[in-house]
């Protein structure tokens, strides 16, 4: 068994629950991560980080709601699946303390089709498939908005839900799917809301890189952010943690191989951050 597999802890969300009954973290970071290209840049900051003397327990969640519980909680020390327009939603609705402390990677997101090459051929009446949370389906209305294949209500933007559709000429008919599992929805509809590195997780780099339409890598608010509670948002070892992972090449070259090495779906916002202080 190799080092990271050993720091590699998998948590269904069935049995992610249990976590609140297993008392505190052992001396270290625990942290949260989703399946695929954020956890296999964590795994590698990870290796560099006991190297360094500071052990990391890398523990995956498969749904994008336990991973702040289990933070809330206690049962981790900080987690990095999430942007601040889907932290800010969750701290919303639940109350939970917690705080983005540094930038991560900022990834693409777009319209995908394996029935179509170009967004007018798609037909009236075509089912479309978006993220069931309220912060990503905002965001991907506003890029079939964007796209030109409805209207939003004026002002809402990304915070658009399925009611804020104004206009919608084709009488498209939607389908909300959790956020992990478009990948394998696009096969079942016309187009689907999709996050490249979802693709390139799933063996399917070369489609990653054939949206018919991205948002763009120009809003840091969709960032995915390292969070922690208040009371432990300036722990020095988390810190030193993040530090290893925006200051290393063998991250940055994990990044880039879960992004099928293309420049147009991610990109490393920290480093332009690192410039402007």
């Amino acid at each position: 068994m190799s080092s990271a597999t050993r720091w590699r802890t998998r948590i269904p969300v069935t049995v992610a629950a249990l976590m609140l009954l297993a008392g505190p973290a052992p001396a270290g970071v625990r942290i949260g991560v989703t399946p695929g290209a954020l956890a296999d840049s964590i795994n590698v900051a990870a290796e560099e980080a006991k190297a360094q003397g500071l052990e990391v327990e890398v523990v995956e969640f498969s749904d994008w709601t336990t991973p702040n519980l289990a933070l809330e909680n206690g049962d981790l020390d900080a987690n990095y699946f999430q942007h601040q327009a889907f932290l800010d939603n969750a701290v919303q609705e639940t109350g939970y303390d917690l705080t983005s402390v540094a930038l991560g990677i900022l990834p693409n997101i777009g319209l995908y089709s394996e029935r179509y090459d170009r967004l007018d051929q798609l037909p009236d009446g075509a089912r479309v498939a978006v993220a069931s949370d309220p912060v990503n389906q905002g965001r991907g209305l506003a890029l079939l908005q964007t796209a030109g294949l409805i209207a939003l209500r004026p002002g809402v933007g990304w915070k658009a839900t399925l009611d804020d559709i104004a206009d919608n000429p084709k009488g498209l008919k939607f389908v909300e799917v959790e956020g992990p599992q478009l990948v394998r929805a696009v096969s079942d509809v016309d187009l689907a809301q999709g996050y490249p590195a979802h693709y390139v997780n799933a063996g399917r780099g070369d489609f990653a890189g054939k949206a018919l339409i991205y948002s763009g890598l120009d809003d840091t608010h969709f960032a995915i952010r390292f969070v922690t509670r208040t009371d432990n948002s300036d722990d020095p070892e988390i810190a030193g943690f993040i530090r290893i992972y925006q200051q290393s090449q063998a991250v940055r070259d994990q990044i880039d191989a879960s992004n099928a090495h293309n420049p147009v779906l991610y990109s490393l916002p920290w480093l332009a951050a690192a410039k402007t202080q």
